[in-house]
Order: C-alpha cells, then structure tokens, then sequence
C-alpha cells in the first residue's frame, strides 16, 4: 500500500527532487541530528507547542525531511498526551501508517504544502513562492477539518518568498488559527524578515557527519572509490554528496584540486580543457558543479584546511596567499557565475577568468 502510494507521487513533478532519491515526504528515517528531533518531540508533548518554527540550515542536510517526518507524527499521534506520544523516542512513523502514505503522496487533508508551483505551460518549476501560494493558507486553515483539527502548513523553503509573499505568510503568524502549525525550512534563516523570526520558534538543523553521508550513498549507483571523496566534499550535506558522486563531480573536482595545486602558476591545456568540459551547452550540472567545488576548495583556504584524500594538496604559493585573498577570490567567484548566467555570458571565458584572477591574486 505504501509502495502504492509513493509510486503515485512518482508521476506527479516535485520540486527539487533528486532522481533515485526518495523525496523529503517519501523518505522514512532520519539521518540527522536526534537532538533537533527530540526538540520537536518535547516541544509536541509539553502541550505548549509554539505555533510555527523556522527550521534552518545549509541546503541537502535533512531540514524538509524533518518538517515532513514531523508533520507526519503529529497527523498520526493528533492527541499529544496519548500514550503512543508520551512513550514515542522519536518521530518515526511505520510506512505502513494511513498517515505516512498520503503525506508520502500529498494526499493528506490537513497538510498544506507550500513551495514553488509547476508551470505547466512553460515546463519548468516558477522562480518564486508568490503572494498566490501564500494566500493558499486562507481556505486551508478556513476550512472544516477533516480526519483531525491539526492543520499543518509546510514553506519550502522560505527563502524562495518574494516580498509580498513573506508579507502575506506574516499576516497569517500573527493571528494563527488553532491547533494549527507552520513549519518554515530556510536554508539562510538570519536572512528572513526578522517580523517572521519573532514569531517563530528557530530550530537549526546541523550539517550531517560524513560517515553517516558516505553510508547513505552505499548502493545509490556512486563509485565505491568516489563515495568518501563525495562525503568529504559534501560539507554535511547529502544533496550535494549525492550530486557529486551521480555526474561528473568528482572527475571535475579532481582536475581543479589538481590545476589549483601549482598556482600561482597552472597548466593553461589543462585549463581550457577544464572550462570546455564545464561550460558546454546544456551541461548545466557540471557548470553548477564547477563554481560549487570552487567555492568549497576557497573555503577551505579561508578555514586553512587541506584537501580531503583524492584531491590534490595545495603547493606553497597557495599557502603563502593571505587570507584576503581568498575572500576576493569568494567575491569575484560569486559575481562572476552570477553574471554568467543572467546575462548567458560565454561560461568558458567565465571559467579561464576566474583561474586568471586567481594566479594573479596569488602572486602579490
């Protein structure tokens, strides 16, 4: 029945979902921390449960997971000193629970999701959560409860809202309508209005151990000599572990570390060959992956720490480069992606440019 259920959500788009992963609604365990779950827990038992958290943390370590693994007890367990609830040890719900299939499925009555709709019309996912969304939570929480009287309504993420979308989803903390629960995901929380963190409870969600990320990835099709180097490279989180060890990822961070090793001088073939294999037509991933891996080997720089085992060790001219050099570099990165893909500026002389910058840099 379960299988059912999930093989139904299958045909529908989701946003931001990973293929042959299951997504955040559909996913069963918890890999992270099992304090951030116990806090919710607690929080549900204690019978003053505030009415809606911002649940926040780098993006790919678990935070949807979380408010769906959440929303989904609470659904199942409606009446918070029952004696499943008082002796619960976490938030895990059987698969085989109404509850689980048809939040598995988006089915559930009293589940609002709200994230970036679908344009059917274009085939493509809108580039914001707008007021309309928001303003979705007007019938929902007006409605006659069906199944129980918890009402719960999920942002995913929140830093996708523009201003009139925020503003409406403020409207509605306010004045909350009862037993109802809003669970805001954000991946840069300090970032939301600071009207909408006041009223809310803030749960900060942790980075995820890289052994617990290099076991998840077992059996999802990544190299066994590439899933520690994409747990390393992961930085806590497993999205992008698990996007790294699916393309060309490693092989690209491989050749980087290898190229960034000699500055302030590099291997300007090897450099062009680099920049054509990031910056094809259509080969958005591995663009994607290119100023990912660049921006991670630069923090490493500013953190003064080394490479992880697989990639090539910085050589002493990058050891010698003051720390205000790489938070130049950081900058100019940033900016110069940006630029490269609002204005579709030719990516490969995006790419050669930014090793330049960084061989001069380095040279001062």
């Amino acid at each position: 029945m379960a299988r059912a259920a999930l093989a139904m959500a299958e045909e529908v788009v989701r946003f931001d979902r990973l293929e042959g992963w299951p997504a955040p609604e559909e996913q069963p365990a918890w890999l992270g921390s099992a304090d951030a779950e116990r806090t919710l827990l607690d929080a549900y038992r204690s019978r003053r449960m505030h009415h809606a958290w911002l649940i926040g943390g780098p993006k790919g370590i678990g935070k949807a997971t979380l408010a769906y693994r959440f929303a989904r007890f609470v659904l199942a367990h409606p009446d918070p000193g029952a004696e499943t609830v008082v002796a619960a040890h976490d938030l895990a719900v059987p698969e085989t629970h109404p509850a689980f299939r048809k939040v598995a499925s988006r089915a559930h009555p009293n589940l609002l999701v709200l994230e970036r709709p679908w344009d059917e019309q274009a085939k493509r996912f809108r580039t914001v959560v707008a007021v309309e969304e928001i303003r979705k939570t007007v019938g929902f929480f007006g409605s006659t409860g069906g199944e129980n009287n918890w009402r719960i309504a999920i942002v995913d993420p929140a830093d996708d809202m523009n201003a009139s979308s925020a503003n409406a989803l403020l409207k509605i903390l306010e004045e909350p309508p009862a037993r109802s629960l809003f669970l805001i995901v954000s991946h840069a929380p300090g970032r939301s209005l600071a009207t909408i963190r006041s009223r809310c409870r803030r749960l900060d969600v942790h980075p995820l151990p890289a052994g617990r990320i290099a076991a998840a990835l077992a059996g999802h099709g990544v190299e066994d000599t590439d899933i520690a180097l994409a747990a390393a490279l992961s930085e806590g989180s497993l999205r992008r572990a698990a996007v790294l060890g699916s393309g060309e990822g490693i092989a690209i961070y491989r050749d980087l570390s290898a190229l960034l090793a000699g500055l302030p001088r590099f291997d300007v073939a090897a450099a062009h060959a680099l920049a054509d294999r990031v910056a094809g037509r259509g080969n958005d991933d591995a663009w994607t992956a290119f100023s990912d891996l660049l921006g991670g080997w630069l923090n490493r720089r500013v953190r003064g720490e080394g490479e992880p085992t697989g990639g090539t060790q910085p050589g002493p001219g990058v050891a010698a480069a003051a720390l205000a050099t790489w938070a130049a570099a950081w900058e100019k990165l940033t900016t110069s992606t940006e630029a490269a893909d609002e204005l579709n500026l030719d990516r490969k002389r995006t790419v050669l440019s930014i090793l330049t910058m960084l061989a001069r840099a380095t040279r001062m």
